[in-house]
């Protein structure tokens, strides 16, 4: 199955070809804000690589970012595309939106859909037991994400987080 990617960017950038699994550059296209907006979106493959191809979105879509940064919007896509595929149906679809406000910083919001779950979500993560082997994703999210949501129906699921950076003045004096 061959996986589609969009982008929308305000200059020349690059996109994740699924076939190879190689950033490929793309002309710009799309709606731009004039505040250095970003938008990639994908499908995610419905199986347990989808976790794997959402980490590599993130890489491409946040390429230049600080370390840090990359570090929890690569952890936070793969925990929530590893709950759509396990609790959720296809369409497995991802959204990452990059903004670099005028006042600096960054912000980075991550939306994870899917075709939806038989069962509600819940109205705050539970801590699982100590044996289990799973059940800390949304627990990771809450923990490194600045706002998050997830919102659950039988037609579609939706989680979302928010990841923002303040610049920070510089320290090297003159």
């Amino acid at each position: 199955m061959r996986h589609s990617t969009s982008t929308s960017r305000s200059r020349l950038g690059s996109v994740l070809d699924h076939d190879t699994e190689r950033p490929v550059g793309v002309p710009a296209s799309g709606h731009t804000n004039g505040a250095g907006a970003t938008t990639l979106i994908t499908d995610l493959p419905y199986g347990p690589q989808a976790a794997e191809v959402a980490r590599r979105a993130v890489a491409v879509a946040l390429h230049g970012a600080e370390a840090g940064l990359l570090d929890d919007a690569r952890l936070i896509t793969s925990e929530l595309a590893t709950n759509a595929f396990a609790s959720g149906t296809p369409p497995l679809v991802l959204c990452i939106d990059r903004t670099n406000p005028a006042s600096g910083g960054l912000g980075v919001e991550i939306t994870v859909t899917d075709g939806g779950c038989s069962h509600p979500a819940p109205s705050s993560p539970q801590a699982p037991g100590e044996e289990s082997e799973s059940g800390r994703g949304l627990l990771i999210v809450e923990a490194l994400a600045d706002a998050w949501s997830l919102t659950t129906a039988a037609h579609g699921t939706r989680a979302w987080c928010l990841l923002t950076r303040e610049v920070r003045p510089s320290t090297v004096s003159p």
